[in-house]
């Protein structure tokens, strides 16, 4: 990835117009999507998939830009324990915006009045789930207060967008283990924590639309780890959930 050392209206000005052009969509999200991966196709969410939104937020912290991630409880049913954006459904009657600041509000205590809404990436099919997740991108007015909701979130990430380029930041590859096959999972890095699946391919779409999206991680064997990308899941409940 290229080095960027942009200042958050800068960041908000590109994506703005990013968002006027055709969207990377697929073309990013298979860059960092497990393979095998099935029953999942680039640009493809299935009819009767469940809505679901998720708030990419940025913010300036100490004069830098930021992106907001959390680690969702270990408790929960779906996803437990791995990165994630704030979201969730969509409830009934509600529109796409209205659930990610919503889902951002009771997860992580952010103020739906300070957060200035720029528009939708692409949405993105989470089969593990049936999900059609919905990213929206939001910057918000100074450093948010983050209140997280323990029941939901284990750990608030504030990550610089710095720390997704360089060569620290290249991704790597680890795997899950699934009863039917050994899945290879692209990751990032992240504060001692690992990004991959739904998460990291929605990331693969925001930095391709600001012109430094991520490596291959499938051209150099360099980059594989012996690392399983899934936290150890609960007896009786999953193992390897993909995001």
């Amino acid at each position: 990835m290229a080095p960027d050392s942009s200042s958050l209206y800068q960041i908000e000005t590109r994506i703005r117009a990013a968002l006027q052009t055709p969207l990377p969509g697929g073309d990013a999200h298979l860059s960092l999507a497990p393979r095998p991966r099935k029953g999942w196709r680039p640009d493809h969410v299935p009819e009767g998939a469940k809505p679901a939104a998720g708030l990419v937020l940025l913010y300036t912290r100490n004069d830098e830009p930021h992106l907001l991630l959390t680690v969702r409880a270990g408790a929960l049913p779906q996803h437990g324990g791995q990165v994630s954006l704030p979201g969730g459904k969509v409830e009934p009657e509600e529109t796409i915006p209205a659930a990610a600041l919503r889902e951002a509000a009771e997860e992580v205590g952010v103020e739906p009045g300070r957060v200035r809404l720029l528009g939708r990436l692409s949405p993105l099919y989470v089969f593990v789930s049936n999900f059609a997740l919905h990213p929206v991108v939001g910057v918000a007015a100074g450093h948010p207060a983050f209140k997280p909701r323990s029941a939901e979130v284990r750990r608030v990430l504030e990550v610089p967008l710095a720390a997704f380029h360089g060569p620290r930041a290249r991704p790597r590859r680890g795997f899950i283990c699934r009863p039917e096959a050994l899945v290879r999972v692209p990751y990032l890095e992240v504060r001692d924590e690992r990004v991959w699946g739904a998460t990291a391919m929605i990331l693969a779409e925001l930095l391709t639309m600001l012109g430094g999206g991520p490596s291959d991680p499938w051209v150099d064997a360099s980059m594989d780890t012996a690392r399983s990308v899934a936290p150890p899941a609960p007896a009786a409940v999953r193992v390897g959930a993909s995001g």
